[in-house]
C-alpha cells in the first residue's frame, strides 16, 4: 500500500491524474481500508491523494470538484479527531481543504 500511495505521487507529479485516480480508487484504498481501516494515516493519505488528483486535471469537472471536497473534508475531520488540531498533517489537510473550496469558488 505505501509502496502504491508513492507511485500514485508520483503519477500527480507527472500529471498522470487518470492513472493515479484509477489506481487509488480501484486499488488502494480498497486494500488500505480493509487492512488499515478509516483512521490509519496511509488511507488517510490516500484519500488526499485521490482529492489531489481530482482537483489537479486540468479537466476536471465541477463534480470532481466536489467530490474533492467532500473527501478533503472527511480527511480532515478524521485527523482532527485521531491526530489533533495542531498535528502537522492535519494542517496540510487543512490547507488542502481550502486550495479545493477556492477552486469551487472560481468554477
Amino acid at each position: 500500500i505505501l509502496s502504491g500511495s508513492n507511485a500514485a505521487a508520483s503519477m500527480i507529479h507527472l500529471r498522470l491524474y487518470d492513472e493515479a485516480t484509477s489506481l487509488v480508487r480501484e486499488q488502494l484504498l480498497p486494500a488500505a481500508r480493509r487492512s488499515l481501516r478509516v483512521d490509519h494515516h496511509l488511507t488517510l493519505r490516500l484519500n488526499e491523494r485521490l482529492a489531489t488528483a481530482l482537483g489537479s486535471d486540468p479537466k476536471h469537472t465541477r463534480d470532481d470538484l466536489l467530490e474533492a471536497e467532500r473527501i478533503m473534508q472527511d480527511v480532515v475531520q478524521r485527523r482532527r479527531r485521531v491526530f489533533g488540531p495542531a498535528h502537522p498533517d492535519t494542517l496540510r489537510a487543512e490547507r488542502n481543504l481550502s486550495a479545493v473550496r477556492t477552486m469551487l469558488a472560481h468554477s
